[in-house]
């Protein structure tokens, strides 16, 4: 679980969320970056007992960096509110699909994963696998257990058809969407309860015939 004082400096940060500021209380970031860590070096240890990629990974090869890239961004706000880290046989910068943590006070943490946006030849590759093995993939997302936790596919579709397929194809709405991802809700209770570590790798478990479904592709 993760120490109330890291949800703590994370509201903070999204009340002052400026440089000066942050300087001042770089001892209480690197104090919850610390915390972030040491959760994230617990759940690839869980990952490692059925995914043996994750035996070599560190913590810090999965979390994503607090400080944002502005150049191109209306939002000129220097760090994100929220701790992130992906998990994959890649580290956070894979390419494919994995599962996502996100921590982020006022209930707006969540335990997921996925493909998020990939590139052109990656999408027009997953889409192949799921309009070739549709049966299969249908299983996975309409699991009772599956959509109890996740509900429905998140993404954005495609307004008009993908090239090359048809509007009678029995996967098409699958196939109009863009991203494949899904997430758990979870409240800073949760976050912060001792049993955050369990609910964090039922989520994933649940998650790997999703996971290792559209990595296949590749």
């Amino acid at each position: 679980m993760l120490q109330t004082a890291t949800i703590t400096f994370l509201e903070k940060l999204a009340k002052n969320n400026n440089k000066p500021w942050f300087d001042t209380h770089r001892d209480d970031y690197a104090a919850a970056t610390e915390d972030f860590e040491s959760l994230v070096t617990e759940i690839l240890n869980g990952l490692a007992g059925t995914e043996p990629v994750f035996k070599e990974q560190k913590a810090k090869d999965c979390i994503f960096r607090i400080f944002r890239d502005v150049r191109f961004s209306k939002d000129k706000t220097p760090y994100k509110s929220h701790f992130g880290a992906f998990f994959s046989k890649g580290g956070r910068k894979f390419p494919g699909a994995g599962y996502y943590l996100h921590i982020e006070p006022g209930g707006k943490s969540f335990a997921g994963g996925g493909l998020w946006i990939p590139e052109a030849q990656l999408l027009k590759a997953v889409r192949q696998e799921i309009d070739y093995n549709f049966s299969e993939f249908k299983t996975i997302v309409e699991d009772k257990k599956f959509k109890k936790l996740f509900g429905a596919i998140n993404g954005e579709q495609l307004k008009k058809l993908p090239h090359g397929y048809w509007e009678d194809n029995p996967a098409i709405e699958y196939l109009k969407l863009k991203s494949f991802t899904v997430g758990h809700n979870l409240e800073d209770k949760d976050v912060t309860g001792k049993g955050f570590i369990k609910k964090t790798a039922e989520v994933f478990t649940t998650m790997r015939p999703f996971i290792d479904f559209l990595n296949r592709a590749m």
